[in-house]
């Protein structure tokens, strides 16, 4: 279930009464969390659930589950599994015939979405860019090759970085950085990669907090893009040519990069295996 991201109001009655009526709540943090609790007067067992433990509460929780308790899990803000931990017990769980039912609320990315000013026709989520830079790097490439918008996490220590490098890759491509949602220092700061990166750069406090950063979808300039669909094109040609030559002659065909065609082909033939 959902807990807010910032703003303590942002949870539902119902998420309130299932916190209530919980036998156990399996928590990211457990010292993070009483502080919810607190708040609204609940008084319900906590029991650690992180990405260092997750798998070995497995068993653990199956047995709760068997004698007949309810338990709910929550991260520390947010949705859980969305960048956060829960995936190995959620689909051990499912695996093993038990119910898992969603308690829908707060979520960083869609709220960030949501007032972006960006198209939200198509877009796609890709959590926290890698670390190392050359990872990062091919990253931002793909993402960049993407038609529809890209909604990502970044740390405040590599806000920098990632920026720069979106402003060398594509400095007119239009941005998003939401930083700090429902928080008490909540700004959205939009433009294009290079101004958001001067925005940036000229306000440390930009540098702090949670942050959303969205990226605009690449758009095809010639004509005939309009009536392809850029994806079924890459796709296409790589059923009859190497992919580096597909990416080339979508590339002539579009009026896009070939290196960001190229790097979105290998993205969809992922996907596809």
């Amino acid at each position: 279930m959902a807990t807010p991201i910032g703003h303590l109001g942002d949870i539902s009655h119902r998420a309130l009464a299932v916190l209530q009526g919980a036998s156990r709540i399996l928590a990211e943090d457990t010292r993070h969390s009483q502080k919810l609790l607190q708040h609204y007067g609940i008084d319900r067992p906590l029991v650690s659930l992180h990405e260092h433990n997750e798998r070995q509460r497995i068993d653990r929780i199956t047995e709760w589950l068997a004698a007949g308790e309810t338990l709910a899990l929550i991260s520390d803000a947010g949705t859980p599994l969305i960048s956060d931990p829960g995936y190995p017990l959620v689909a051990a769980l499912v695996e093993s015939g038990h119910r898992v039912v969603p308690v829908p609320g707060a979520n960083a990315a869609v709220a960030a979405l949501s007032v972006a000013g960006l198209p939200t026709d198509r877009f796609q989520f890709c959590g926290f860019a890698p670390v190392k830079a050359g990872a990062r790097r091919t990253f931002l490439e793909r993402l960049l090759a993407y038609t529809g918008t890209s909604v990502i996490y970044e740390a405040p220590r590599r806000i920098i970085d990632t920026l720069a490098l979106l402003a060398e890759l594509a400095p007119q491509r239009p941005l998003v950085l939401a930083r700090e949602l429902t928080k008490q220092f909540e700004t959205v700061l939009r433009g294009s990669a290079q101004s958001v990166l001067q925005q940036v750069q000229a306000d440390s406090d930009q540098c702090r907090g949670e942050m959303v950063l969205l990226i605009g979808g690449a758009e095809p300039q010639d004509q005939p893009s309009d009536r392809v669909d850029p994806d079924d094109l890459l796709l296409t040609l790589a059923g009859l040519l190497p992919p580096k030559q597909a990416a080339g002659e979508a590339a002539r065909l579009l009026g896009v990069s070939k290196n960001l065609l190229y790097q979105r082909l290998l993205a969809l033939r992922d996907d596809t295996r």
